[in-house]
């Protein structure tokens, strides 16, 4: 997944050895996995060669890290080479959890 880190997310990662995150949305902090329960522990942090952009290896703690189901963010695929506009594809073909259970009456687990 994509997500974007302050300095006090990078500090708090580093720190708790747990992946922390700016929202954008709520304008604070976020613990991923507070809610849910779906932890990234961090296994490896890297910072690119400008120092502008984080790479953050994770192990996920529990079923899924992503908040609508899936094992992955990343459950689609585009087809390369496909002619005019391509279809996507499913990667993962079920989901491992009902996010309704995880999140509750959450208005958008999409801003957590």
């Amino acid at each position: 997944m994509m997500r974007v880190m302050n300095t006090e997310a990078l500090r708090r990662s580093a720190e708790t050895g747990e992946a922390h995150y700016w929202s954008r949305s709520r304008q604070c902090l976020w613990h991923k996995g507070a809610t849910s329960g779906l932890i990234q522990k961090a296994v490896e942090l890297r910072t690119g060669d400008d120092q502008d952009a984080i790479w953050l290896r994770v192990e996920i703690v529990g079923l899924a890290t992503c908040h609508v189901g899936y094992r992955s963010c990343f459950y689609r695929a585009v087809p390369i080479g496909a002619p005019d506009v391509p279809r996507l594809t499913f990667t993962e073909s079920e989901k491992l959890f009902d996010p309704a259970v995880i999140y509750g009456d959450m208005p958008n687990p999409t801003q957590l």
